[in-house]
């Protein structure tokens, strides 16, 4: 069985080095470009950047998040998708290199980082000891660090899984994955606090990087969909990515728009009850000229239209549907960051006072592309490494499975 997995998966080789070469293709033009932009627009550039690394870091974060849930709760939805998530927990150390544009341009991206602002504002140095250069980044660093050991356990303990009988891999994957969604979550909340919150550093909110943790499972339940759909019709995950198990994703992807939505609305609501004038106007902003349309986007195509599409099981059993909501869902993520990064650009003096109108710039778009292609290119380079479907864990029956799909077809 294990030799035929193996036999299988090393055929589709192929499918994988083509998408590689086209990811590389797109992610270099989109960096070519990006490069253009710094010598053109310095702070353009590393406003722009920063969009592209907060989210294409959500994608690798999203999937450490699913797979330690996998490994708590089982369930053969997870089965069917280990390997894409270890492959993209496995590329961590890619966003760590990706990420450090965002150390060398602080200075343009964080008033905090401004020792003249910082000496004339009462708030900035009562939060000096935290918001300072040489803590962010070694924060930076142990971000990084702490995720890649994670993620390289679990899926080291993976693959020894598939060469023995012994079950003790399994036991410790378990084990790493309860205290590890503590401290992912915890990291999550300070990495969300000093990528994206300290933009705007008189601004707080307790549930902000809820949000941000929420919209990289999000993202990760997309990106699995992308991925599952054409693998599904491939041996040998056709027999575990089976249509049911495909719209178990889409009813994944329903919980954590549902659950996003709750949480931003949440939000709004305390702080907009509150009516306190440090909290109010970073919604201020965003509720005014064209942010204001975005928001409205936001409302309708990152939560009421996959909401009503993906609550039917009927429509999301259209794999074409559930691949449309899924790019949808993909490309509102990166919507969602804009609308949440790009208003904190205001003024570049120091007091960030002036609103900006909403006006995206080329670059808004071709620093994703750019990064987003080279991330694409190191996933599928670690998904060709192991056999795509899991072998020898004790909570996995390949037969069953098999006479499953054997049962009700695959289309």
């Amino acid at each position: 069985m294990i030799e035929e997995i193996q036999r299988q998966s090393e055929a589709l080789a192929p499918r994988f080095d083509g998408y590689r070469r086209r990811a590389l293709v797109i992610g270099l033009i989109g960096i070519a470009a990006t490069v253009f932009g710094y010598l053109t627009d310095h702070q353009q550039f590393f406003q722009s950047y920063l969009l592209a690394f907060i989210y294409w870091v959500c994608l690798p974060l999203g999937c450490l998040g699913i797979l330690m849930i996998h490994h708590l709760a089982g369930g053969r939805w997870g089965f069917a998708i280990r390997r894409m998530l270890e492959a993209g927990a496995s590329t961590m150390p890619v966003m760590f290199v990706l990420g450090l544009p965002i150390i060398a341009g602080m200075h343009e991206l964080f008033a905090w980082t401004h020792t003249d602002v910082v000496a004339h504002d009462e708030v900035l140095t009562h939060k000096l000891p935290y918001l300072n250069s040489t803590f962010f980044i070694i924060r930076y660093v142990a971000y990084f660090v702490i995720w890649t050991i994670m993620g390289t356990l679990l899926t080291r303990w993976s693959v020894q899984q598939d060469q023995m009988t012994d079950t003790w891999p399994t036991r410790y994957m378990q084990r790493l994955s309860g205290p590890g969604l503590v401290l992912f979550a915890a990291l999550g909340t300070f990495a969300g606090t000093d990528w994206m919150m300290s933009l705007e550093p008189h601004w707080f909110s307790t549930i902000f990087c809820a949000i941000y943790i929420l919209g990289m499972g999000l993202m990760a339940w997309a990106f699995m969909v992308l991925v599952g759909v054409p693998l599904s019709k491939h041996e040998p995950l056709n027999v575990l990515l089976t249509n049911e198990r495909l719209r178990d994703l889409g009813t994944m992807m329903m919980g954590f728009v549902m659950l996003w939505a709750y949480t931003s609305f949440s939000q709004l609501l305390i702080i907009w009850s509150g009516n306190l004038p440090e909290e109010i106007t970073w919604y201020y902003t965003r509720l005014h000229g064209g942010w204001l349309y975005l928001g409205y986007a936001l409302i309708g195509f990152h939560f009421a239209v996959p909401m009503l599409l993906l609550v039917s099981s009927r429509i999301k059993a259209r794999l074409k549907v559930l691949v449309s909501v899924a790019v949808g869902l993909m490309f509102m993520r990166l919507v969602d960051l804009y609308w949440i990064t790009a208003p904190a650009f205001r003024d570049h003096d120091g007091a960030m006072t002036q609103a900006v109108a909403l006006a995206p710039h080329w670059l808004d778009l071709a620093a994703p592309i750019g990064v987003g292609g080279l991330w694409v290119f190191f996933f599928f380079g670690q998904l060709k490494k192991r056999p795509l479907v899991p072998s020898n864990d004790p909570r996995f029956d390949h037969d069953a499975l098999a006479a499953e799909a054997q049962e009700h077809g695959h289309d």
